[in-house]
C-alpha cells in the first residue's frame, strides 16, 4: 500500500485510491486515540481491515506507519455531514466488490460538564452534535454499504460505543448522560428498524475507561459564583483520577471483537456495574449515593440563593 497521499476538499479530506486485502472490511469513528485506536489494532491482529476516521492528516500518517496495510485512513470530522457523500464514495471504491461487515460508533465525546441549571445550551448541543447527531448522520449514511438496500448480500452490523452514562445520570454531567440515553434509545430502535436486512445492531456499554478522554476535562470556571462551584471542583477531580482506577481500553475491544464474532450478538453489552446498580436499587439510593459523593447532599436550600 502507498503510503497516505490527501488532497483537502475543505473540513474534510480525500484520500489517495487503495484497495484493501481481501479481509473482512470493519469502519471505525475516532480512532486516533483510546478505544478507536485500541479496535483498531486488535481488528487488524485478529485478520480485519480496519477503515478508521481521524480528524488530522499527522494522525492517520502515524497510525497507518504503526498499523500497515490493513489500515486506511478516513480524514473526516464526524459532524461534517457535507463530507460524508465523498467519505462514503471512498470508501465504496475501497471496497470494490466486497462489502463492509461493520461499523464500529466511536468517535464521540463527553465534556464539558456542568450542572443544568446554568450550563449554556450551546454547550449541551455541542454534545450532542458529536454524540447523537453526526453518529446517526453516518450510520443512515453507510448503511446501503451494511446491507440496507434492495437485492443487498450478507448482512452487516452495527455496534455503537455508549456508556454506563446511558443507564445512570452522575449529577454535573447530565448532557453527556443525556447524550448516552439518547443513543441507546436510537441503538433500540436501529435494531428493530434493521431486522428485516439482517443487520444486527448492539450497544456496548463501559464504565470508566482509561482513555485521553478523561484528561480533556477541563475544571470549569464558569459555576465559580454558583452553588455548585464546590461538587464541580470534586467532579472535576473525579473524571481526572478515572485514568489511575479506570479499565483498560482492551476491556471494550475486546468485547467489539466478540460482537463482530457472534453470530447471533447480544444487543446489549453491559461492563459497568452502573448498569445493575441503576436497575436493581432503588432510585432514592442512587440519589442519596451519587449527591453524596459530590457533596450536594450538604447544600442546604437555605444555601440555594444563588440558583
Amino acid at each position: 500500500m502507498s503510503p497516505v497521499r490527501a488532497r483537502e476538499t475543505g473540513q474534510s479530506v480525500e484520500l489517495a485510491e487503495r484497495q484493501p486485502a481481501d479481509k473482512p472490511v470493519v469502519l471505525i469513528t475516532g480512532v486516533s486515540t483510546g478505544i478507536g485506536r485500541d479496535c483498531a489494532q486488535l481488528l487488524i491482529r485478529h485478520g480485519y481491515c480496519v477503515i478508521g476516521t481521524l480528524r488530522r492528516q499527522a494522525d492517520a500518517e502515524a497510525l497507518q506507519a504503526e498499523l500497515g496495510a490493513d489500515f486506511l485512513p478516513l480524514l473526516m470530522d464526524v459532524c461534517d455531514i457535507e463530507a460524508l457523500p465523498r467519505a462514503v464514495a471512498q470508501t465504496q471504491s475501497w471496497l470494490g466488490t466486497q462489502r463492509l461487515v461493520a461499523l464500529v460508533n466511536n468517535a464521540g465525546v463527553a465534556s464539558p460538564n456542568g450542572p443544568l441549571a446554568h450550563q449554556p445550551l450551546a454547550e449541551v448541543r455541542a454534545i450532542f452534535e458529536v454524540n447523537v447527531f453526526g453518529l446517526l448522520a453516518l450510520t443512515q449514511a453507510f448503511l446501503p454499504l451494511l446491507g440496507a438496500r434492495q437485492g443487498a448480500t450478507g448482512r452487516g452490523r452495527i455496534i455503537n460505543i455508549s456508556s454506563g452514562a446511558g443507564a445512570m445520570v452522575t449529577p454535573l454531567a447530565g448532557a453527556y448522560a443525556a447524550s448516552k440515553h439518547a443513543l441507546e434509545a436510537m441503538s433500540d430502535a436501529l435494531r428493530r428498524e434493521l431486522c428485516f436486512y439482517g443487520i444486527a445492531v448492539s450497544a456496548i456499554e463501559p464504565g470508566a475507561i482509561r482513555t485521553p478522554l478523561w484528561d480533556k476535562s477541563q475544571s470549569n470556571l464558569s459555576y465559580a459564583t454558583t452553588d455548585y462551584a464546590q461538587p464541580m471542583q470534586k467532579l472535576h477531580a473525579m473524571l481526572r483520577g478515572f485514568n489511575q482506577t479506570a479499565a483498560p481500553v482492551e476491556s471494550v475491544s475486546r468485547v467489539v471483537l466478540r460482537a463482530l464474532r457472534a453470530s447471533r450478538p447480544k444487543a446489549r453489552y453491559p461492563l459497568s456495574r452502573m448498569w445493575f446498580v441503576s436497575r436493581w436499587l432503588p432510585v432514592r439510593w442512587v440519589d442519596r449515593m451519587l449527591t453524596r459523593r459530590l457533596g450536594l447532599d450538604a447544600l442546604s436550600s437555605g444555601q440555594n440563593s444563588r440558583l
